[in-house]
Parts: structure tokens; sequence; C-alpha cells
């Protein structure tokens, strides 16, 4: 799974809350990392779902050929 922006920004976020003794900021980027995980879960599904409609096209495309 790929590292993204939110997830980079919580951990920074919740290591500071963590050195200050900030729980606030510490949840703040845990909060921030769910973000990141969630955006990446999403894409995956889009990306799965584009995948498996380009194959039923092209399945469709290669049928249609076949009677010429």
């Amino acid at each position: 799974m790929s590292t993204n922006k939110d997830d980079l920004k919580g951990k920074f976020t919740e290591a500071k809350g963590k050195v200050t003794g900030d729980d606030t900021e510490e949840l703040k980027g845990k909060a921030q990392q769910g973000l990141g995980k969630a955006k990446d879960k999403a894409q995956e599904v889009a990306d799965n779902a584009a995948e498996k409609i380009n194959k039923k096209a092209d399945e469709k495309k290669e049928s249609g050929n076949d009677s010429e």
C-alpha cells in the first residue's frame, strides 16, 4: 500500500504530540493517519472497479470482432 501525504503528516503530528506530551495533538495525528488509510482503501476499490469495467469492455469488444 502506498504512503500518502495524510499518513506522513499524521505520523509527524502524532510524534510531535508524544514529544510535547500533548494528547490532543497525538490523537489528531492518529486521526490524520486514519484518513490517509481510508483514502488509500478508497483508491484501491476505485482502481479494482475500473480494472473490472475495462476487462468487461475489452471482452465485449473482442467478442464483437470475432464475428467480422
